[in-house]
């Protein structure tokens, strides 16, 4: 074997590994309480998953360029707490992109509306697996954004939802009837396309997105809504 193949295949290898520490970091981060901070070291992350070090230390230093850690020498990787501030910030920033992408894609018409409702009927049936249900409610924006035609505003949104993961976990599986109320805010969304009106469709994101910061801001304190008497998720 030559020594180019040889390194590829090594730089193969490492790429993999580093895409499972990257990818067990981000779940792991993502159910950590957002007002708490947390250390994480290189050695535990590579006994977790399963890896070295070093493919640990490069998955850690990509979550650091997108904010979700700080790398603290001779410490660790330091999660820092999430403030009610940047909630705000970050839903913010879905309105403003949701607004504008969902407008687009009304003139795609009852194709598209067809498409989104199938979306819906998938995350229906998943009320009962939080996981996949939190991920169809991704692929459902996402799909919107995508649609929109603007790759750069899909890149953007991309990286807002991966910060708002930590942020939203919670909200969905501890607000009482958070699902299902996000389902009934989807089914507005998906009927104001069919009915190819971008203002009743503007709407619909901004009621939808509004509602998502009320779950968010209430789900971390327990003896309100979104507290300890409400349905618990892995």
């Amino acid at each position: 074997m030559s020594l180019m193949s040889s390194a590829q295949g090594l730089s193969s290898r490492r790429g993999s590994a580093q895409d499972v520490a990257y990818d067990w970091l981000k779940r792991h981060i993502a159910q950590l309480p957002r007002h708490d901070g947390v250390f994480l070291t290189e050695s535990e992350i590579a006994s977790a998953t399963g890896t070295s070090r070093t493919p640990v230390r490069e998955a850690l230093l990509r979550l650091e360029t997108e904010g979700f850690v700080q790398i603290v020498p001779k410490k660790g990787a330091f999660v820092p707490p999430i403030s009610d501030a940047e909630v705000r910030a970050v839903m913010q920033a879905r309105a403003l992109v949701g607004d504008w992408c969902i407008r687009q894609v009304v003139s795609l018409g009852p194709e598209f509306a067809d498409t989104l409702e199938q979306l819906v009927l998938e995350q229906e049936a998943l009320l009962d697996d939080p996981v996949a249900f939190i991920d169809c409610d991704r692929f459902f924006h996402r799909t919107i954004v995508e649609h929109a035609g603007n790759p750069v505003l899909a890149g953007f949104y991309e990286s807002l939802r991966d910060r708002q993961i930590r942020m939203g976990l919670r909200a969905v599986v501890r607000t009482e009837n958070r699902a299902s109320t996000a389902l009934a805010e989807h089914r507005a969304i998906v009927e104001a396309v069919r009915a190819g009106d971008p203002e009743a469709a503007g709407q619909a994101v901004a009621d939808h997105l509004s509602s998502t910061l009320a779950a968010l801001s209430i789900s971390d304190f327990p003896g309100r809504p979104g507290g300890p008497a409400a349905k618990e998720y892995p």
